[in-house]
């Protein structure tokens, strides 16, 4: 039986390896390929995990690229919200930007996890909001 630490908050997972932060305080924890993959140059691939999670209720998990392999390989990756009603196997959508191959061995990181707290609202439709000092400028608007 597993010895829990009631002071910390606890994700289930099973399955694939297990999602492991690389230091103390880090915000994302590792999530690792469950087989060999090749994500072809200017493309995109579904990578499995090989985990399915039991998220704390009131939590997400999001999903974000790792810095070193966007830095060194141009790998990024998108669509990574898991609801914590979720119970399926987590994959990640990977993309190469670069122009070559990137090969993913079983057992590489691909990615990260970031297990926030949420909290739904009630979305009122109103006929105007409020000024603010940004009001509706976008994009580059803070400089």
């Amino acid at each position: 039986m597993d010895i829990l630490d009631e002071s910390k908050t606890v994700c289930r997972v099973t399955g694939g390896f297990t999602p492991s932060y690389a230091y103390p305080g880090d915000a994302g924890a590792d999530l690792c390929a469950a087989t060999d993959s090749v994500i072809p140059a200017r493309g995109k691939m579904l990578v499995s995990t090989g985990i399915r999670l039991a998220l704390p209720e009131n939590h997400v998990g999001l999903i974000w690229p790792r810095s070193g392999m966007a830095v060194k390989h141009g790998i990024d990756c998108g669509a990574g919200v898991i609801d914590s009603q979720y119970r399926g196997e987590v994959k990640v959508l990977l993309f190469n930007h670069s122009d070559g191959e990137h090969f993913i061995k079983q057992g590489d990181r691909i990615a990260q996890i970031l297990i926030q707290k949420v909290e739904t609202v009630e979305f009122l439709p109103v006929d105007n909001l409020d000024d603010t000092n940004r009001s509706g400028n976008g994009f580059g608007s803070s400089g």
